[in-house]
């Protein structure tokens, strides 16, 4: 299977059976909260937002290659397990860059939502709908 495809794949079903035979052993991630390398760091920052991240979803807008480098441009979206569930989203793109084996060696993930509106989603109660 094509790195394009899998990564459609693997956005699909986010965060549920990712295929991290795609990633280096020392890729790099960073986004607005974490920087780090290595692959066992990024299984348990994807077991986090498994566990923690209730009804989460994302939906993939679109991806593209260009020599060395995927751009993905997405929404990620979950419920927070706060006591009143905030429905909580964020919108943004991911760098990618790929080695010589197709593996992703770099993945850079911003956001287009600041960390400041991201703290909000948190705060507010949302109304009940009327039925």
């Amino acid at each position: 299977m094509h790195i394009i495809d899998t990564l459609k794949s693997d956005y699909q079903k986010f965060p549920n059976d990712q295929t991290y035979s795609i990633y280096a052993a020392d890729v790099y991630f960073q986004d607005p909260f974490n920087k780090f390398t290595g692959i066992e760091r990024y299984q348990k920052m994807i077991q986090f937002i498994k566990t923690w991240f209730l009804h989460c979803h994302m939906d993939l807008h679109s991806i593209n290659q260009s020599d060395d480098t995927i751009k993905t441009e997405w929404t990620l979206s979950w419920n927070t397990p706060l006591p009143w569930k905030p429905k909580v989203s964020i919108s943004g793109w991911s760098e990618l860059r790929v080695n010589e084996a197709n593996l992703i060696v770099s993945h850079i993930d911003y956001w287009q939502t600041s960390p400041w509106n991201l703290a909000k989603q948190h705060l507010f109660f949302e109304k009940p709908s009327i039925m």
